[in-house]
């Protein structure tokens, strides 16, 4: 039951002086509390006998006093210092996590789902602070608290009478552990099945257009009916559990109350208990509840702590697929790019993705990818990108240096990245342009977003630079999501910057202006281009041509073409039935290009 304690003392050991006030105050608040039962048991006995005088009146009223005084103080600094800890333990996790994921590759969230992710980020690290918090509460009044009470009741009001009333205390302890461990069990469950609704409803938001589009809507009602019966199922199961605590206790304390009543009575028609001793008595019963309570209480937080500290350090144990060496190379710019003999396999795949690619690229060269879908153009970029481990064969360098010898921070520093499919955040247009670089300026965004030919769209926008996008870019075309991310590239100025298939979603006109404007403003800058349109990477340096992750041809567009292989006919395809027409019928075979 208390392994989550263990699991957590790197906190308490960082928070020492935090929880050291707090457990004190509450141990020494264990002492304070047990005052007024006796105080109000000797008065009754005082008036019983009728010794009772304005002088010990005024003494007693100026003691329950007192122990109101300290119990306020005490009581406002431990929950102070108890339950800021525990907001201190959740947003020290939430940091942890939020690292986590930022360093992860993609293999990781291949493995883990969104909603999973989210599930551990919120309910769970909330039953991790509700352990660091109320459950040290409940864990010192259900035993120190508890001790401290029967000790006063047996010093005070007898041995015999205390023992006896406290007979239903052990089938308390064996009720809390039975329950605790199904607890656990049901709710690892819970929790489970709470990730799955989470990913359900992602998975709707952002794919509503295409569930709109094939009139999927009551399809997707029932399927999200399906998954939130069984998140209902399995709460409710936990709840069942959580349900038996309280009764339980309650009825064994209620126990409690009538054997403490009833051999009372006796003790006090026999002269051995007096009237005041039985009131007492009584009352500390009475306190006994809240530590019989706070113990099955115990049970359950800490059970509900154990489970969710574990999916969380389930998710902080997983190591990442790229790491920087122990010693880094420092490499001043990336003079050259160089794939030797280069062999890459994902690692869900079964055979090599890349095949011995032999490849140099000099600063400020463009690089053209073609080939067909499927070929391994996006591979081929995605190996500057570092986003996997290192090549099963060969090297990829820069500037002579292996990539994995560079640090990471130092390689994406140098790199500007705009996929097929860009990623944009549900903010302005301003802000998007300027994820990169925070302190451009708006005549710096501008110059970008018309170096993308973005800034006749900008008059059409309700709002200007200022229009929200949307979560995802939702409220934008696909061309216009491709041609901000494009700005927000250029607006950093990247010593390389790779295009993947960047600009498919733009017609052949716009998509020529862009990368004119481009070429104009790259000059003695590294550019990698990966298109499905041959006449995109005409003006590069050197074209290589992918097929089944080899490099089928490679040259100048003059060899290319000289050469009639396959560039050359493609190109006089797309040339002889236009680009557009073309576009539209790949398209409609495949609207991402993988590799």
């Amino acid at each position: 039951m208390f392994q989550v304690l263990m699991k957590l003392r790197w906190f308490f050991w960082q928070q020492r002086k935090r929880y050291a006030i707090a457990v004190g105050l509450l141990l020494f608040l264990n002492f304070v509390e047990v005052a007024p039962p006796d105080i109000v048991g000797h008065a009754i006995d005082l008036m019983n006998q009728r010794g009772m005088t304005v002088g010990r009146l005024w003494n007693l009223i100026g003691a329950l006093a007192l122990v109101i005084v300290i119990s306020y103080t005490c009581g406002f600094t431990w929950q102070y210092q108890l339950y800021g800890g525990a907001r201190v333990l959740e947003l020290s996790l939430r940091k942890r996590l939020m690292r986590h994921f930022l360093n992860m590759t993609p293999r990781f969230f291949e493995q883990n789902r969104t909603g999973d992710l989210m599930a551990r980020s919120t309910n769970d690290l909330n039953a991790v602070s509700q352990t660091a918090g109320f459950g040290i509460l409940t864990l010192i009044d259900s035993t120190t608290y508890s001790a401290t009470i029967l000790v006063t009741m047996g010093s005070l009001d007898g041995w015999r009478l205390t023992l006896l009333s406290l007979i239903p205390m052990p089938f308390i302890a064996l009720a809390m552990t039975k329950y605790g461990k199904v607890l656990h069990e049901r709710f690892t469950l819970a929790q489970d099945a709470f990730g799955d609704m989470n990913d359900r409803v992602l998975e709707t938001i952002a794919g509503i257009r295409v569930v709109r589009a094939y009139a999927q809507e009551e399809h997707e009602e029932e399927r999200f009916a399906a998954t939130m019966a069984d998140v209902y199922r399995k709460n409710i199961a936990v709840a069942r559990i959580d349900a038996l605590f309280d009764p339980t206790i309650s009825m064994l304390v209620g126990i409690t109350y009538l054997i403490g009543l009833g051999y009372g009575t006796y003790l006090v028609f026999q002269s051995q208990l007096t009237i005041g001793q039985l009131t007492s008595f009584n009352v500390y019963l009475g306190m006994l509840i809240w530590p019989m309570l706070a113990f099955g209480q115990l049970i359950n937080i800490m059970q509900r702590g154990n489970a969710s500290l574990d999916r969380v350090n389930e998710t902080l144990a997983y190591e990442p697929d790229v790491v920087d060496p122990p010693t880094t190379v420092e490499v001043a710019r990336p003079e050259d790019i160089r794939f030797e003999q280069l062999t890459f396999r994902y690692p869900t795949s079964d055979r090599d993705n890349l095949q011995d690619i032999e490849l140099v690229i000099c600063r400020g060269e463009t690089l053209g990818i073609v080939g067909r879908t499927g070929s391994g153009k996006s591979t081929l970029l995605r190996q500057l990108l570092r986003e996997y481990p290192p090549a099963r064969a060969g090297a990829l360098t820069i500037s002579g240096v292996r990539i994995e010898q560079i640090a990471m921070d130092v390689v994406h520093g140098w790199l500007g990245y705009v996929p097929q499919n860009p990623m944009l955040f549900s903010r302005s247009v301003r802000d998007n342009v300027r994820f990169g670089r925070h302190d451009a300026s708006d005549a710096e965004v501008l110059e970008a977003l018309r170096l993308a030919d973005f800034v006749k769209d900008i008059a059409r926008l309700p709002n200007g630079l200022d229009t929200l996008v949307g979560e995802r870019g939702i409220s934008l075309s696909g061309g216009q999501k491709q041609r901000i991310a494009l700005a927000r590239a250029l607006l950093i100025d990247p010593e390389i910057l790779i295009l993947d298939d960047a600009m498919s979603a733009v017609d052949a006109r716009t998509e020529a202006h862009i990368i004119e404007s481009i070429r104009s403003v790259r000059r003695g800058r590294t550019t990698l281009i990966a298109s499905h349109r041959m006449s995109a990477v005409a003006h590069a340096d050197w074209i290589v041509v992918m097929d089944d992750g080899r490099i089928a041809e490679e040259g100048t567009f003059a060899d290319l073409m000289a050469q009639g292989g396959w560039y050359a006919k493609q190109y006089e395809r797309q040339q002889a039935y236009g680009e557009d027409a073309l576009e539209d019928r790949d398209a409609m075979i495949s609207t991402e290009e993988r590799g």
